[in-house]
């Protein structure tokens, strides 16, 4: 087995990471001495490094704290005015923008319509006037802002940041997004899954004692599964890991577009269900619009849920078997990974979660294939605005400012 050598160059660039990882998870603020406790370094490294971040913008001392016996330390915290990410999360029903500060607040957002140009090159220019028309309204410092990131729907390819295949953009095979983006605006720019992007801020925004693992059921236009283990991000070999949208979950079902019957990719998904409320007599032909348009849909879905809302049996029926169908998923995932969590999130999400979270858990639980004996939560994501596209922003956030140990490894030959 090929064995891997300690780069020593890059431990103080470790070190700080680690430290402004320990200030930002402490918002009520922390001192050198308890920095130095929690992160196992020595005074003298904690000082060093706190110069450098003061120095550097992104903390602050507010005040003093008494310890014991001595002169009372000084008290270091985040400056959320430190640094400054854009997120960009592009899906066919919409594209947001968000821009958060440091400590992932989000200070400003703005959506539009998914672009209908045909020309990538008229798209990224317009997706890059938006990004400066946030900024520029925001009143935020520009030289503050440290790049941008942007979540996709799958699959793309994270490292030459090229989208390969975006639904409903049919010009959009193999766009190099990235590198076209970053000229646009002269600023670095990061692509992401937008399932996985959700992991990323879900991560970013945990507080001490969170699970950190999870699983993060997407629901956007698609179906998408981010993964956490152990607090790690699961990417895969080519960053596209977590679709599980071709699970069978009704052997019966519709067929896929894979050829299968009853993917749960693509009976529950949002135009899957108004189709089947236009079926079951719930929404008229007119009311459901145009399916193939997801301005339509969205409408229709939007419909669809308020019926269920005020007790529609129809409506009501038929996320409750959205429920069931997903909960056959969850149980495959649940049994996969072991863990202990599963949270919901996405584009979609809020408007179905209170029909699919009433009849969901139990299905889960009291499924007879559910191997795992621990017990299972089920939650909703507490990003606010557009968890992807946060999750787009935090993921700058996370690449420059979180403590990673693989980066003191030398590759191996």
């Amino acid at each position: 087995m090929d064995r891997t050598g300690t780069n020593l160059p890059a431990v103080g660039e470790y070190n700080q990471t680690v430290i402004l990882d320990a200030i930002r998870r402490r918002p009520e603020g922390i001192t050198r001495s308890e920095l130095a406790a929690l992160t196992a370094l020595s005074g003298m490294t904690v000082t060093k490094v706190c110069r450098r971040l003061l120095d550097a913008g992104l903390v602050d001392e507010h005040g003093t704290r008494a310890s014991g016996p001595g002169k009372p330390a000084a008290v270091v915290k985040l400056n959320p005015d430190g640094g400054f990410a854009i997120g960009v999360h592009i899906d066919p029903a919409a594209v947001t923008y968000v821009l958060v500060d440091l400590s992932g607040t989000v200070r400003d957002h703005s959506r539009t319509g998914t672009p209908t140009a045909g020309d990538p090159s008229a798209v990224i220019d317009e997706m890059a006037n938006a990004i400066k028309a946030l900024i520029a309204n925001s009143g935020v410092d520009s030289s503050r802002i440290l790049g941008i990131g942007i979540a996709s729907p799958g699959p793309v390819n994270v490292d030459d940041g090229v989208l390969l295949n975006l639904p409903t953009m049919p010009n959009w095979h193999r766009v190099a997004l990235r590198r076209a983006l970053a000229e646009a605006t002269g600023l670095p720019v990061l692509l992401e899954k937008d399932a996985t992007a959700a992991v990323v801020a879900e991560l970013w925004f945990a507080g001490p004692g969170s699970s950190r693992d999870f699983a993060f059921m997407y629901y956007g236009t698609g179906l998408g599964t981010g993964l956490s283990l152990s607090g790690e991000v699961v990417r895969g070999i080519s960053s596209n890991a977590g679709d599980a949208g071709h699970i069978t979950v009704d052997p019966d079902g519709p067929v896929c577009t894979c050829g299968r019957r009853g993917c749960v990719g693509y009976i529950t998904v949002p135009r899957a269900l108004v189709e089947r409320a236009v079926l079951d007599g719930v929404l008229s032909v007119a009311e459901a619009g145009n399916l193939d348009d997801m301005v339509d849909v969205d409408a229709a879905f939007s419909r669809l849920a308020a019926l269920a809302a005020t007790g529609n049996p129809e409506a009501s029926a038929i996320l409750t078997d959205a429920a069931r169908s997903l909960a056959r998923a969850i149980v495959v995932i649940v049994n996969l990974l072991d863990i202990d969590e599963v949270i919901f999130g996405g584009p979609f999400w809020a408007r179905i979660s209170p029909a699919i979270l009433d009849a969901l858990p139990d299905a889960v639980r009291s499924d007879p294939a559910l191997i795992p004996p621990h017990p299972i939560r089920f939650a909703q994501s507490a990003i606010p605005v557009d968890v992807a596209a946060v999750g787009a922003a935090t993921l700058v956030l996370d690449n420059i400012f979180s403590p990673r140990p693989s980066a003191l490894l030398l590759a191996a030959d």
